[in-house]
Order: C-alpha cells, then structure tokens, then sequence
C-alpha cells in the first residue's frame, strides 16, 4: 500500500506539472505572441493548435493528472497517509476546478473557434477573435494558477510523505 501510495503520488505530481507547464506556457507565451498578430492568424493558430494538441501524450498529462490526484487521494484515505491527506485534498481539488473551467469555457470556445470555418475563408474574423480570445486567455490564466497550486501542493504532500515513511 506504501509503495502504491508514494507512486501515485509521484506519477500526480509529474502529471500536474506538465499540465501546469502546458497551461504557463500558453499564459506568458503563445497567447501574447498571438496577441501581436492578426485576426485570420491568431483564429488559424487556435485552430490548428486546437487539432494537434488531441494526441496521446498530452491526455496521459492532462487526464493522468486528475485520475493519479484521485489515485492518491483515495491511498492517502487509510490511517497511515493521514499526514499527506490536507495537501493531496487540496491538489484534488484544484484539478477538478481546473478541469471545469476547461470543460465549462475553454473547450465551448475551441468548439466554437473551430466550427466558424477556415480562417481565409472567414467573412468576419475579427468578431471571431473577438469571442474567442479574451474568454479563452481568462479561463487559462485560472487554469495555471489552479494547477500551479495543485503542483505546488503535492510537492508538499511528496516533502510530507518523506518525512513519515
């Protein structure tokens, strides 16, 4: 059970981290890079973005790090990883916001993005950036911080269980 729980809690935070990094990554660069581009391009970017980002490697991350916080939580549930508990329920916590937002804004509006046709073909690709960019920017700066935290907090969990093993 030892063993199971301390996996667990290294594959969540591995998993987390990638995800935090994915998320970072689009905060500070590839949505301001966009930022300085025109319409057709930033609608086109999205799109293709929105295609190549739906590949094994990055679910493993994105859901890994749901189901392994999960796993770990429900390991910790037992007397002996009580000490971990607080830190693993918060992590938990955070991936499940994150995961909303993404399913509740981000994923409507990739939807969306995706549904009003190819960008050079677009009457109107100004009303097009305009719904989709300052919406999707908002939700993924909420999902960074929600699983900086959620990495942050099984980093500790990691310290936390350290010192009781």
């Amino acid at each position: 059970m030892e063993t199971a729980r301390f996996a667990s809690l290294i594959a969540a935070t591995i998993t987390t981290g990638l995800v935090s990094g994915l998320f970072y990554g689009f905060s500070v660069a590839v949505m301001p890079g966009l930022r300085r581009t025109d319409d057709r391009t930033v609608v086109e970017v999205m799109q293709r973005i929105n295609v190549a980002i739906l590949n094994g490697w990055f679910l493993l991350g994105y859901l890994g790090s749901l189901v392994f916080t999960g796993l770990a939580l429900a390991l910790s549930l037992p007397a002996g990883g009580r000490d971990v508990l607080p830190a693993v329920i918060g992590a938990f916590v955070c991936c499940v916001l994150a995961t909303g937002i993404t399913a509740r804004v981000n994923i409507p509006l990739n939807t969306a993005l995706d549904q009003a046709g190819p960008a050079d073909r677009m009457a109107d690709p100004s009303a097009v950036r305009q719904a989709f960019e300052q919406p999707w920017v908002r939700a993924n700066v909420w999902r960074t911080i929600l699983s900086t935290a959620a990495l942050g907090l099984l980093a500790w969990a990691l310290v936390l269980h350290g010192r009781i093993s």
